[in-house]
C-alpha cells in the first residue's frame, strides 16, 4: 500500500503560460523510486503512464527563475539553461543569454502569446 500512496497526485499542475494541466505525484529534485537521479531543478513530477515501470517518470515543468511563473518544460513555454526559464522571460532578457540560444530561439519561430493575465506593456 506505500507504494500505491507515492503514485497518489499531490494536486494538479498547470503551465501558467500554455495552460497544460496534468496530476503530478512529487515535486522536488530527487523523485521516489530513483536510485542515482538527481534533477537539476525543483520539479513537477508524474510516474510515466506510458511504461508498468515504477522507476519510470515525467517531469511536467517547474518554476521561472526569474518571475517565479509555473512553466512547463515544452519547448513553446520555457527552456533550461543552467536554470529554467519562462519564453517571456527569455525574450525579455534575451541579451543575457550565450548566442547559441539566442540562435536555437530563432530557429524554433515559436510565436510567444502574452498570457491574458498579463498587461502589454506597448502602447
Amino acid at each position: 500500500m506505500a507504494h500505491e500512496a507515492e503514485h497518489q497526485p499531490l494536486g494538479v499542475f498547470e503551465c501558467q503560460l500554455c495552460s497544460l494541466t496534468a496530476p503530478y505525484s512529487y515535486v522536488g529534485q530527487k523523485p521516489p523510486n530513483t536510485q542515482s537521479i538527481i534533477l537539476l531543478e525543483e520539479s513537477f513530477v508524474t510516474k510515466d503512464p506510458f511504461t508498468p515501470d515504477k522507476d519510470r517518470f515525467l517531469v511536467l515543468g517547474s518554476r521561472c527563475s526569474v518571475c517565479s511563473r509555473l512553466v512547463c518544460v515544452g519547448p513553446e513555454c520555457s527552456l533550461f539553461y543552467s536554470k529554467r526559464f519562462c519564453l517571456p522571460c527569455v525574450q525579455e532578457n534575451v541579451h543575457a543569454f550565450p548566442q547559441e540560444i539566442r540562435h536555437d530561439l530563432e530557429k524554433r519561430k515559436v510565436p510567444w502569446k502574452r498570457p491574458a493575465s498579463q498587461p502589454s506593456t506597448q502602447a
